[in-house]
């Protein structure tokens, strides 16, 4: 029986209990499809219940009446293989989208005829009734009405900020797209629409937002102190699309809503102007606060990076030649987003799992838990001196949210201090700890273990739970945990981990043991903790481990025999430590400079020598000094990048592991009107070299138990 869903002011609800997902944005059009459901499976696996997508209309019709939904354009495969997944999908329908495509999504031929464009013009709206009904054509019988994937639609985007109508007027037209979209057979659990800088909701369920810094922002300097790291009941945040509308407050009321988020920056877009490099700790710490703040739904825009597909009739980035602010690369959408253009894992997913692994098991209760803000807690983000916190609580147990964190900014260090979670029933204190710069946390008060026993306080973050004969509980610190427990521990454990170990953390269900036989499953829980990547198939006996040269593992409770191919090496805490090495040598990058024009423009051929095409992929990593480049396969452009300072990476597997390529840095000038963290070294007033190229084996090994 398919689940039901709702909502009310403070959470989502499904089959009648508060509902806390994780949902990811990505791009089908902007992926290979062959990958996509190895790309939703790791997704599933960073914590991801719901994948929200853009119905991209040019993507689909570049040229009118001819439709696309071939190849990696096929939405109904790919609703398809997140139902495979068991994943629900959120499918933001426009037509308007922006998502850095060329015409914010609008197909030029629309732009050519002369409708006036997210108004009321009849002509437009005749448009967009046909291109829904087109799009259901896909999605017909993957509703979720249809046992389908599809709970939700969201309804253009930033409608009424970043264009369109404003006002009743502007609410009338969303209330109008949304009733088209019902026309068209899109019945579904949730319509929503995004909710920040002004823009209208037509009612629907608003989602919000918030990035930790600004590409899209035209001034070439570092910027002001960012309202994301502030734990505040504001939701609204002005900065998102200000390179072409007007920041302006919400247009509907709060309080009638919960706090949702679709667009949590997963990372940031660069664009040829300024490029800022979000890193790991930048999206942790903000979501952290989101979390503070009372969010119950982390939306990330970007979950997974893509490539822009090739157009029949032009390139299809967005760019400043179609009278948009920005000038975006032609092809690489990476957003070094949690899961990167290429199907790479980056540290950004590792450091937001240590949220989602904690709400997948706790969420339910923290959907009650409101925030309570006190009032010593600083609302400037220029405030860095301040310690930032906040409280949730449901009346009796909660947690307390610490951020000492504010990107490309120093937080002053506080040493000795003593956290405080008044409940207004009880005053829970925590021992003094020290809080240094760039630390953010939260820790449990009052938390229930069993029906006897009660953590009052820890000085150690709560991440999973095992749900075995012993329930064990995960926590995580670099700090003495100072658990103060009341009650006995029959039956109950607790576990803890360091930092590093809990963000390489995968909860892993196996096939049962005589242990488990009591509690009426036929699996057990486990905790497998390993630098590499660890994806699990739902209905496969199977983990698989993706690793570069070597894979190894260490898991709790220990296994009762070795896997095959692996090689136990010993214990450590009630961890088993198991590796497996692969023979197969690393592949070898070689350069050689072909070509320099007189605009100093420099082309190199790329050799890449041993490569092992029963490898899951070949990733070669680029040092290069310059404004951009740009790499070719027999004469065809494939990848591009702006120039951050971080090197590039790309995986071979999707070109069929080509052993040469031809690579074209391009010169930064000295003088280039660009904003970058990190300048190369400038010879002569300008750099542009190919520095260092490199390659590696990425392996899956397969965990049979």
């Amino acid at each position: 029986m398919a689940a039901e869903y709702s909502y009310n002011s403070f959470y989502l609800i499904k089959d009648g209990e508060p509902w806390f997902p994780i949902m990811g944005e990505m791009h089908y059009s902007r992926y290979p499809a062959e990958y996509w459901r190895e790309s939703l499976l790791k997704m599933k696996a960073g914590g991801v219940d719901v994948v929200s997508a853009y119905v991209i209309w040019i993507h689909h019709e570049e040229a009118e009446r001819e439709y696309d939904f071939k190849g990696n354009k096929d939405l109904r495969r790919f609703i398809m293989e997140c139902a495979d997944c068991g994943l629900n999908m959120v499918l933001r329908i426009g037509p308007w989208v922006h998502a850095e495509v060329r015409n914010g999504g609008f197909p030029d031929w629309l732009l050519k005829k002369g409708i006036r464009v997210r108004t009321n013009d009849p002509a437009y709206l005749e448009e967009v009734k046909r291109y829904y009904n087109v799009i259901f054509s896909q999605a017909r019988g993957l509703l979720h009405r249809d046992g389908g994937p599809v709970i939700g639609i969201q309804i253009e985007n930033e409608y009424g900020h970043v264009g369109g109508l404003t006002g009743e007027e502007g609410e009338r037209h969303m209330r109008t797209l949304k009733q088209m979209a019902v026309d068209a057979g899109f019945v579904v659990p949730f319509y929503t629409a995004t909710g920040w800088g002004g823009a209208v909701t037509g009612g629907m369920l608003p989602v919000m937002g918030g990035y930790c810094d600004a590409p899209w922002d035209q001034r070439l300097e570092k910027l002001e102190p960012s309202g994301n790291y502030i734990f505040t009941y504001e939701r609204n945040d002005h900065n998102i699309g200000s390179d072409i509308g007007l920041g302006a407050g919400l247009t509907f009321d709060y309080r009638e809503f919960p706090f949702l988020t679709a667009e949590l920056g997963g990372g940031l877009q660069v664009t040829h102007h300024r490029r800022p490099v979000a890193t790991a700790g930048d999206i942790g710490a903000m979501s952290l606060v989101k979390l503070g703040s009372g969010v119950n739904l982390l939306g990330y825009y970007m979950y997974h990076g893509g490539t822009n597909p090739k157009g029949r009739l032009t390139s299809l980035q967005e760019s400043r030649a179609t009278g948009y602010p920005n000038d975006l690369p032609e092809l690489s959408y990476d957003f070094r987003a949690p899961i990167r253009e290429y199907g790479q894992i980056s540290d950004t997913l590792k450091e937001i799992k240590l949220l989602a692994m904690f709400i997948k098991d706790f969420g339910n209760s923290l959907c009650r838990m409101q925030a309570h803000i006190p009032e010593d807690n600083p609302l400037s983000p220029d405030n860095l001196t301040d310690i930032r916190h906040s409280i949730r609580h449901d009346g009796e147990s909660g947690y307390v949210f610490v951020n000492n964190y504010q990107r490309a900014y120093t937080m002053e260090e506080h040493r000795g201090v003593i956290l405080k979670a008044d409940t207004g029933k009880e005053a829970i204190t925590f021992p003094p700890t020290d809080i240094p710069d760039g630390d953010y946390f939260f820790l449990p008060f009052n938390m229930k273990l069993s029906e006897d026993t009660v953590l009052k306080s820890a000085l150690a973050t709560p991440l999973c739970a095992l749900d075995n004969d012993i329930k064990t509980y995960v926590f995580y610190t670099d700090r003495d945990p100072a658990y103060n427990i009341q009650g006995n521990m029959n039956g109950i454990r607790i576990v803890t981990l360091s930092r590093e170990d809990a963000k390489n953390a995968w909860k892993v269900r196996l096939k049962a043991g005589h242990n488990a036989e009591h509690i009426g499953r036929n699996y057990t829980e486990h905790l497998l903790i390993s630098p590499d990547f660890v994806l699990q198939e739902d209905m496969q006996p199977q983990v698989l481990l993706y690793g570069k040269g070597s894979i190894c593992f260490k898991i709790f409770p220990d296994l009762p025999h070795t896997p095959e191919g692996f090689t136990k090496t010993g214990m450590d805490n009630g961890f088993g430590i198991y590796e497996k090495m692969f023979d197969t040598p690393q592949p070898e990058a070689f350069f050689r400079p072909v070509e320099e024009t007189a605009q100093q423009i420099r082309t190199y051929e790329l050799t890449i020598d041993k490569l092992d095409k029963n490898a899951n992929d070949v990733f070669v990593h680029i040092d290069y000094s310059g404004d951009m480049a740009r790499l070719y396969l027999d004469g065809e452009l494939i990848a591009d990048d702006f120039y951050t300072g971080m090197g590039w990476d790309i995986g071979l597997k999707r070109f069929g592991f080509p052993d040469k390529l031809m690579l074209t840095v391009y010169p930064l000038k000295q003088d280039a009107k660009v904003y970058l963290e990190k300048w190369p070294l400038m010879e002569n007033g300008f750099a542009c070299s190919l520095d260092k190229v490199q390659a590696v084996h990425e392996y899956v090994a397969k965990l049979m138990l």
